[in-house]
């Protein structure tokens, strides 16, 4: 996972160098500061489509546990933004509808229980961005998440896994800091 976070962070680094010259920015990549507390990585990909809207694909990868149960997998969430400030896209206060799709390995600790979890779900976003020195971004994002799994068990039983914290609603947020170009 260290050897991810640094090629993200110098990706971002020749970007911000490659293209610091552009004064309108348009695209973002973005890294969720909240991340490593729950053990993942999440990036993200902003690009602005016109003054008051966005499209963004947001990726992760995680290996986390939840009681006795381990979880190792990834998640793709591609959202659309409007921007209802009175500044352009990407800058100002946003609602954001929202897909996402994740894909899990479960493993129990201590026995043979095996399973492939799969969640599909949505919600709607509200945040703010900023960008400063027309460079960086900082964004705060929260908003209501539901999602619905089906679990392929490949050895073991359904009361062997916990999978509460990804079925049913819940609640999706974050801070990221990026950088456009």
């Amino acid at each position: 996972m260290k050897k991810i976070i640094f090629l993200f962070l110098s990706i971002l680094l020749f970007c911000s160098v490659s293209f610091s010259g552009y004064s309108q920015k348009s695209n973002i990549v973005k890294v969720n500061l909240f991340s490593p507390i729950v053990k993942s990585g999440s990036f993200f990909y902003e690009r602005v489509l016109n003054d008051d809207m966005s499209g963004q694909l947001g990726f992760f990868f995680t290996k986390v546990g939840a009681g006795d149960t381990k979880f190792s997998g990834f998640g793709i969430t591609p959202e659309f933004r409007y921007y209802l400030s009175e500044s352009s896209a990407p800058k100002g206060i946003f609602l954001a509808p929202y897909f996402r799709y994740q894909s899990f390995k479960l493993t129990v600790e201590g026995s043979s229980a095996e399973s492939n979890l799969t969640v599909v779900g949505g919600g709607l976003l509200v945040g703010a961005q900023t960008l400063l020195k027309d460079i960086i971004t900082i964004e705060a994002f929260l908003g209501p998440a539901y999602g619905f799994g089906n679990m392929d068990i490949t050895s073991g039983s359904e009361d062997d896994f916990e999978i509460g914290t990804f079925d049913g609603f819940g609640v999706r947020g974050g801070i990221t800091v990026g950088i456009g170009f």
